[in-house]
């Protein structure tokens, strides 16, 4: 059956926002919501699952949201930036939009060229996700549930997936996303796709930031971004980071700036998870975070493609006023056997988990 075209499906999204006519069925109601503790304060918008800010203090108590977005609603169905967004099925990249499971050839949505991005034209960041249960209190947390069908975007089998955001600890916001394949084995790889400015989502580039990656090797592209299947050391090279770098000490031996996915080094602890990165603000505001993971690679990216954007209160972000920290699967691990697998069977659960600690 021939899937819509994207635009059409832009306008569905709209018409079911706006239209108040009488229904039989109802429609499913977008809206914001927040998660409160002091001054440390997340909002998300079940649209596309997507952080829409992060509020905290610096080292003066002065309070600053530190994620790009943008005003209201309508921006954010198109998002071509995918701001904030869970992105899925598979994140990442799938070179030539294919790829070959149990001997069966998938064909998916090009919307990368000839390649296959954050899971099509209308992946998980383009939906309408079900808002599950929204809990205030000492730690409060909002979850959200989609139901992938079977042949969405291309992907075999049905999916049940969920994110959880939750104020976990003061100034920590842990993330649980989770899917279950229901009747065919089928690659998931999702991943968070936050861009982050620890000085203020407004307040520049972050070419100034001291990053930290806990890895010493990276997954190679090609011309379109591609993984070309080997796994190299960063040793004397700009992407090393093993040491507490400013992002823009080597970004000009790059074209265009970082988008590569790094190989995790650190064992997972007895949280269940590894130490990926820590960054830390470089213009005095004082603030830093660290992430942990349950996942094998990270995505390290400086918003190369940001041209003129116009964000939150009339901002405008320009190339890299922020940096994602994707924790992920490997890129196309579909077609690298040598890469972790990232097939899901039935009744099998994907579980990927994050927690940032912010401090100022």
């Amino acid at each position: 059956m021939a899937k819509p075209p994207f635009l059409p499906f832009l306008l569905f999204v709209a018409s079911a926002l706006l239209s108040t006519s009488c229904s039989a069925a109802p429609r499913k109601k977008v809206a914001f919501y927040e998660l409160k503790k002091g001054d440390f304060s997340v909002k998300v918008t079940n649209w596309g699952a997507i952080i829409t800010s992060v509020v905290l203090p610096d080292s003066k108590g002065n309070l600053g949201d530190v994620v790009l977005g943008y005003d209201g609603l309508g921006p954010y169905i198109n998002n071509s930036a995918n701001f904030g967004a869970v992105v899925g099925r598979v994140a990442n990249r799938i070179s030539g939009a294919r790829f070959v499971l149990n001997g069966k050839v998938y064909r998916l949505s090009k919307n990368s060229g000839n390649n296959t991005l954050h899971g099509g034209h209308r992946g998980f960041s383009h939906v309408i996700w079900t808002v599950k249960e929204k809990v205030d209190g000492e730690f409060p947390y909002i979850t959200l549930y989609y139901h992938s069908f079977d042949g969405e975007q291309g992907f075999p089998g049905a999916l049940d997936v969920f994110v959880t955001y939750k104020i976990s600890a003061p100034y920590e916001l842990s993330i649980a996303m989770c899917a279950k394949s229901l009747n065919k084995a089928t690659p998931v790889n999702l991943a968070q796709h936050s861009y982050w400015n620890l000085g203020g989502h407004g307040s520049g580039t972050i070419l100034s930031n001291m990053v930290q990656i806990f890895s010493s090797k990276i997954t190679p592209v090609d011309a379109n971004l591609i993984p070309i299947g080997t796994i190299v050391p960063v040793s004397g090279t700009p992407y090393d980071f093993l040491k507490p770098t400013t992002v823009g000490s080597r970004i000009d031996k790059l074209s265009g700036g970082y988008d590569i996915n790094y190989v995790l080094d650190q064992p997972i602890g007895s949280n269940g998870m590894r130490k990926v990165a820590v960054v830390k603000d470089g213009d005095g505001s004082g603030r830093a975070f660290e992430l942990w993971a349950n996942q094998p690679g990270v995505q390290f990216y400086t918003g190369n493609f940001l041209n003129n954007v116009k964000g939150k209160g009339g901002q405008i972000y320009g190339k890299h006023a922020g940096l994602c920290l994707e924790t992920q699967g490997f890129p196309d691990s579909v077609n690298h056997p040598n890469f972790p697998s990232q097939i899901v069977n039935p009744g099998k659960d994907y579980k990927h988990n994050m927690l940032f600690k912010f401090s100022f």
